[in-house]
């Protein structure tokens, strides 16, 4: 949707749509400018405004009753001004006012090409200053997701390490148990026929005692390697 600028004379306002134009009471030289416009216009200029303008009434003058003239009788003989006819002083007091009409007019007409260029170059400046404000913008935010997908890159790279470390851990105290368990299985082996010295009861505690160790060590390598297989798991979910 188009967006129009208006300008008071001091600064611009805006941007207004078409609707929110209706609002400002714009008259046919009100200051108009938009984008693809070079160079701001007046309103009467732009015909898709034509609609918006406001027409305002004259001041309503005091009036009377003009008194009739006197009666004049005529004289015989031409009445003449400063030396020159009424018909030709007339008509010079006319070309005089003409050409100073003229003069102020086209001095109006330059003040007002002036400021509308001032105008104009203060609009670009602006453009142009608004531009690199947005361009700087999208820099930053270029800059702060390549930041945010380094530092995602990051943690989930110490997250890798991190499982594939303890996987590791894991396999080395699992290799550990594992020895102790044959360690201990043979201490049950030589226990379950050594007699000299034990009563029947002390050799099966004694037993007893090395078959839980085996167990706890079992139970143990199964937790290890439940936790294992999970961690491989969570590896294989990470990209």
């Amino acid at each position: 949707m188009k967006k129009y600028f208006l300008h008071d004379g001091t600064e611009p306002s805006g941007p207004f749509d078409f609707e929110e134009l209706k609002a400002q009471r714009i008259t046919k030289k009100s200051p108009v400018w938009f984008e693809g416009m070079e160079n701001w216009k007046y309103a009467e200029e732009v015909d898709e405004l034509s609609s918006l303008f406001v027409v305002l009434p004259p001041p309503i003058s005091t009036f009377s009753a003009t008194p009739p003239a006197p009666k004049v009788e005529r004289t015989l003989g031409t009445r003449k001004i400063l030396g020159l006819s009424k018909n030709t002083f007339w008509i010079g007091c006319g070309i005089l006012v003409l050409l100073v009409f003229t003069y102020f007019f086209n001095n109006l007409q330059e003040e007002r090409s002036r400021e509308l260029k001032q105008k104009n170059h203060k609009t670009e400046v602006e453009n142009y200053q608004y531009v690199l404000q947005q361009k700087e913008i999208e820099n930053q935010k270029i800059i702060e997701a390549e930041a945010e997908k380094a530092a995602a890159a990051r943690m989930t790279e110490e997250k890798k390490q991190t499982f594939s470390n303890r996987i590791l851990e894991i396999q080395k105290t699992i290799e550990d148990y594992q020895t102790n368990i044959e360690v201990t299985e043979k201490k049950l082996e030589k226990a379950s026929g050594f007699k000299v010295l034990r009563t029947e009861k002390e050799k099966k505690e004694q037993m007893n005692l090395l078959q839980n160790e085996i167990n706890n060590y079992k139970i143990e390598i199964e937790q290890l390697q439940k936790e294992s297989n999970q961690l491989k798991l969570e590896l294989e979910k990470i990209p």
